[in-house]
């Protein structure tokens, strides 16, 4: 059988081009996926998240090369790897950026298509926004978009101390403006998680054009004469044919896949007795991520979710979909146009975390307490990703580069949102659970010392993206439409496409870019061949 689409990595963006490649039941599509169905309860029950971090059978566990500026760490990267990719294990914060980052993507790429006023239809048209449509949010899309069903008492206290420290309340922070504290809204329905998995495919599951294939680990696209035939998976000889091969693996796995198919730095590629096809340098290069410093104090008062009842929550959840298992755990947040912003948007996010939260949860700290990450949301540092071997189950080598940018503007960012953490949590309204501080351990009063502490403990937040850039330019890997320079009938659709992060998370833009590519697929927008800018 030679399908019409083949799609590669059911995640965050391949449920959603599953779902409407298939809807008028004439093309024939296959979605690979190298994880299992998201059949694990965990996944469904929001605060699950914090027992899915060591589930190697969902989580590709990535760890970076030793970060230089990180005192020599490496740091781990988890990845969804399981229907729904991410989106299946993430803090499910509903977070699209500003209307400044997708006019900086129409001028990278030349396309006012990606400009704000041309994206917000696609957002609107993904959401199924629980408080109702306005001007700005759509109802009745697949995706839940709701707010939290329960929070802790301590994210309220958050957000009072945030408004007390002199920043203002904001409930929307897809709102009119995206500065102030509030809750987040979450993609949930009914309480449970609503992962693209859950919205996009599950509906669709029994069409009888749409075959979904798990467990499944693409060995690299077929190319001949600058086209994409198809796909072959480890283990296999049998080249699976399409007319048109979509690449929806994620910022790490797509450009591992296109550099074992030949497409990438030439040179890098016959290091590892791979025959070139494109010579195209910049695949895996432009690697940007969201870097976040935690703030940890104990408390006073055992009301944390650091010794929930897990049996309790369970049931609650199971019976009536209420309770703490509908937390997201990542209750409240905000964003801040700090004192060192170059340009009109927020530079500042914070997540705050109503318990212990060492390691990405993985070190479980003694006590009770509760925590606040802060991140840089404009790095000017770049990383890239290269190959260790030809072999597809061998994960790649990530460089991230983290603080790498040689005018330490990343590093004063990171050490801006440190002091406003720690400011916000020596507010009055922390006074009655304020217990010893945890990190960092004593008071830090130069910037010599919050460098220092944030080169000991800052991690990932999870928003690796831009290995596959859109561009205008020649040297870009993708056009404006997603497509491969240099081929026919091969397009990347996930978050490797964004010429810059956004202003937060990166799950709801990486849905919408799905949403637009799927309209450029099916109106005709054939991916050919281009070596210089449209």
């Amino acid at each position: 059988m030679i399908y019409d689409y083949i799609i590669v990595g059911a995640g965050s963006a391949g449920c959603v081009l599953a779902n409407r490649l298939s809807a008028d039941g004439t093309k024939r599509v296959l979605l690979l996926e190298a994880g299992p169905s998201d059949w694990h309860p965990l996944i469904h029950m929001p605060a699950g998240i914090a027992r899915l971090a060591n589930n190697r059978r969902l989580n590709w566990s990535y760890r970076t090369e030793p970060e230089a500026q990180l005192n020599g760490r490496t740091l781990w990267w988890p990845r969804g790897k399981t229907l729904g990719g991410s989106s299946s294990i993430n803090a499910m914060c509903y977070i699209r950026g500003v209307a400044g980052d997708y006019d900086r993507w129409a001028e990278a790429t030349g396309d006012a298509r990606w400009s704000w006023e041309n994206v917000l239809p696609w957002f609107r048209r993904s959401e199924d926004q629980a408080r109702g449509t306005s001007e700005l949010h759509g109802s009745g899309g697949p995706l839940g978009v709701s707010d939290l069903r329960y929070h802790n008492r301590l994210s309220e206290v958050f957000i009072d101390s945030a408004i007390t420290a002199g920043l203002p309340r904001n409930d929307d922070f897809n709102g009119p403006s995206q500065a102030g504290f509030g809750f987040y809204q979450v993609t949930q329905r009914n309480g449970a998680r609503c992962s693209t998995a859950v919205a996009y495919l599950r509906p669709v599951r029994e069409r009888s054009n749409l075959e979904i294939r798990t467990g499944a680990l693409v060995a690299r696209v077929v190319i001949e004469r600058g086209r994409a035939l198809g796909v072959q998976l480890q283990g296999s000889k049998t080249v699976i044919e399409a007319g048109d091969v979509i690449l929806a693996g994620g910022a790490v796995n797509t450009p591992q896949v296109l550099m074992l198919s030949g497409v990438g730095p030439a040179d890098h590629l016959r290091e590892h007795g791979i025959g070139v096809q494109v010579d195209q340098p910049e695949i895996g290069a432009n690697l940007q991520d969201h870097l976040d410093i935690c703030t940890l104090d104990g408390s006073t008062q055992k009301i944390t979710y650091d010794h929930l009842n897990e049996l309790a929550a369970g049931w609650r959840f199971l019976r009536h979909r209420e309770g703490p298992g509908t937390s997201n755990v990542a209750e409240a947040g905000g964003f801040v146009r700090s004192r060192l912003a170059t340009d009109e948007r927020c530079d500042l996010q914070f997540h705050f975390v109503p318990a212990l939260l060492d390691d990405h949860g993985r070190h479980r700290l003694p006590g009770y307490g509760y925590t606040v990450h802060a991140c840089y949301l404009h790095p000017r540092s770049r990383g890239q990703l290269r190959l260790r071997s030809a072999n597809p189950a061998q994960p790649i080598a990530i460089h991230a580069n983290y603080l790498s940018d040689a005018e330490g503007h990343d590093l004063q960012r990171m050490i801006e949102g440190a002091r406003l953490s720690r400011d916000i949590l020596s507010q009055p309204g922390f006074a009655p659970f304020r217990g010893k501080p945890v990190f960092p351990e004593q008071a830090i009063t130069s910037d010599a010392k919050y460098a220092a502490f944030i080169r000991r403990k800052a991690e990932t937040i999870y928003h690796p993206v831009g290995t596959c850039r859109m561009g205008k330019d020649a040297n870009s890997p993708l056009n404006s439409e997603m497509c491969v320079r240099g081929l026919e009938n091969l397009r990347v659709v996930d978050a490797s496409v964004m010429p810059s992060l956004p202003s937060g998370n990166t799950n709801a833009p990486v849905i919408m870019i799905a949403e637009r590519a799927s309209e450029l697929i099916l109106n005709g927008n054939k991916p050919a061949a281009r070596r210089s800018s449209d």
